[in-house]
């Protein structure tokens, strides 16, 4: 028997309350458990950034278009590069074949 005041004030503490017991045979097998939140934002951010790489992959995206053209400027001064290098080679040989003589 609560003493004095106790008695009269009905206080529910959540953090008292003892879980119920689930029996195996109450639990419904059919019946879908639905996601926290945070797994329901995980999921989503997950198949967003699949997408994401998705388009990336067929150049959709406006960062793939930069990085094609970017690539396509590299290819192109690299090829000119080489070329350069070549007819420097070719120089460099024809005028060690001119010295020979």
């Amino acid at each position: 028997k609560a003493k004095g005041v106790q008695g009269v004030i009905e206080i529910q503490n959540p953090n008292l309350v003892k879980p119920k017991t689930i029996k195996a045979r109450d639990i419904d097998i059919g019946k879908t458990s639905e996601l926290s939140r945070r797994e329901r934002e995980e999921i989503e951010k997950q198949r967003a950034h699949e997408r994401y790489m998705k388009l990336q992959e067929q150049g959709k995206t406006e960062q793939s278009r930069k990085d094609l053209d970017r690539l396509a400027l590299i290819r192109q001064e690299r090829a000119e590069a080489a070329k350069k290098r070549e007819e420097e080679k070719a120089a460099k040989e024809q005028k060690k074949a001119e010295a020979r003589k």
